[in-house]
């Protein structure tokens, strides 16, 4: 190290500690197709080609480390020509492996490639948590709990309702990690340094043999491009901002003791041996908070970039979306397995909800079925309650409460009162969206039908990049013994 330049020991070297590992193994892959198409294009002859990838055949059957950096060779790009010239026993100069292609559009297609199989992996934990969120939604639609807004008891709802609103969030979030993945799948390989290339290549064969769906439409786009990484980036920012809230909500439900405390996401205390912590929770909060910082990182550099290939909205927000992706990764990892364990423990009493005030909306309600208008019945309420608890309310309490109102009947009193003592009512409710158990159970229906197209995309990705493999397999293996 000490014989390295200072750009090289500040910028170079911790560069390429950061990037060889993903990159270098996509670089041999996309160097693979890329001779194929020169070779069956015509445009190197078939002994050269054949050479090349024998030779890439050896770099990519190789399982050693890559060398570290040393100050012979520039950055990954030059790592792979220098390792490929020696398994084919010939100096670089007689290399044909960059024959158009540029440093520009061999890194954006591998960015993409690598990007592509995180966030495939990514939906699929997406998918894996909503039918997770979905199985307990149904399991525990008829658990009524004290819902809560601004931190204050609002109405009772259920565990059940709760989640299945998780779960359709994920559904949304995993329909746009698809259309993401969609948007990343076109390749720029043959885009060269921006402006193509007169030799005539087959773009599209290049793309066919990756994986990808297509090809990018504008060669300048292709390697200047950057709205893909942005999204890749907010896609995350948000999924786990909206995870990290229902996380909060979770460690409430686990201090008072609903649910359970999964005891595989707990850590001991070092010194109060009573102690269970669910630091898991924390740590999704904090996962959200850095997806965040990533984003932001990356829209920072994309910005500051011009509208070309250019390092700021390139190798320097390629770590960013790494780490952005494999947070993900585990953050719905983490949420799925710890909702699978969850269960009811000591979900709050009748006397609780009741005495938390969290049933005097229905109670209003309930004279508005009996024709009071509602800021009436509202007003009725709140003498009510504060003159006491609704465990308190009595028919002749009520009467002396309602005179703003008028005169009620026997049923609309004991409406009012049935409405504020007994929370579990708020099964019955048969608004479609709403807490109702019927109808929560209809809700995880609809949205078990909003995960399976996603899930069938996700199927059909892998389905194209399995064949893809195979294919580039076959193809090389029958050039490369030509």
């Amino acid at each position: 190290m000490s014989t390295l330049t200072t750009y090289q020991r500040h910028h170079l070297a911790p560069t390429y500690d950061h990037h060889v590992g993903r990159l270098y193994p996509a670089m041999v892959r996309a160097s693979q197709a890329h001779v194929v198409m020169l070779t069956e294009q015509g445009l190197i002859p078939a002994d050269r080609g054949a050479r090349l990838l024998r030779g890439l055949a050896e770099l990519r059957a190789d399982t050693t480390a890559v060398p570290a950096y040393d100050g012979s060779f520039e950055d990954t790009y030059y790592l792979l020509e220098k390792r490929l010239a020696a398994a084919c026993g010939i100096p670089t100069s007689e290399l044909d492996v960059q024959l158009a292609r540029s440093r520009n559009d061999l890194d954006a297609g591998v960015f993409r490639m690598l990007l592509r199989d995180q966030l495939v992996e990514v939906l699929q934990r997406v998918l894996d948590t909503g039918r997770t969120a979905l199985a307990q939604a149904d399991r525990y639609a008829d658990v009524v709990i004290t819902g809560y807004t601004h931190r204050r008891p609002a109405q009772p709802t259920t565990i059940g309702h709760a989640l299945a609103g998780y779960a359709e969030a994920l559904a949304g979030q995993a329909a746009t990690y698809a259309d993401v993945i969609d948007q990343l799948n076109v390749s720029p390989l043959g885009s060269c340094a921006f402006a193509g290339t007169d030799l005539d290549i087959d773009s599209a064969r290049l793309a066919e043999l990756l994986g990808f769906a297509g090809v990018v439409t504008n060669s300048y786009e292709a390697v200047a491009g950057a709205d893909h990484l942005v999204r890749v980036g907010t896609i995350n920012a948000r999924a786990l901002a909206t995870g990290a809230r229902l996380a909060r909500t979770l460690m409430d439900w686990l201090s008072w003791q609903w649910v359970t405390t999964p005891g595989d996401f707990t850590q001991g205390s070092s010194i109060m041996p009573q102690k269970r912590n669910p630091v898991v929770l924390e740590h999704l909060v904090s996962y959200a908070g850095q997806a965040a910082a990533d984003a932001a990182s990356v829209l920072n550099n994309v910005g500051a970039a011009w509208w070309e290939d250019s390092n700021n909205a390139t190798t320097d927000v390629q770590v960013r979306l790494w780490e952005s992706n494999d947070r993900a990764e585990r953050f719905f990892a983490l949420v799925g397995g710890f909702l699978a364990e969850i269960a009811p423990l000591n979900p709050p009493s009748r006397e609780e909800i009741v005495a938390s005030g969290a049933t005097t909306t229905a109670a209003a309600d309930a004279l508005t079925r009996h024709g009071v208008p509602f800021r009436a019945a509202h007003s009725v309420v709140g003498r009510l309650v504060r003159a006491g608890g609704p465990d308190t309310w009595t028919p002749e309490g009520v009467r002396a409460a309602a005179d703003i109102a008028g005169e009620l009947d026997d049923a609309a009193v004991a409406d009012l009162i049935a409405a504020a003592v007994r929370p579990e009512l708020v099964l019955r409710r048969a608004q479609a969206d709403g807490p109702g158990a019927a109808a929560v159970r209809a809700q995880v229906g609809v949205l078990r039908a909003a995960l399976d197209p996603v899930a069938e995309r996700l199927d059909a990705v892998r389905g194209l990049l399995r064949r893809a493999d195979e294919a580039l397999d076959a193809v090389a293996a029958e050039l490369g013994a030509a």
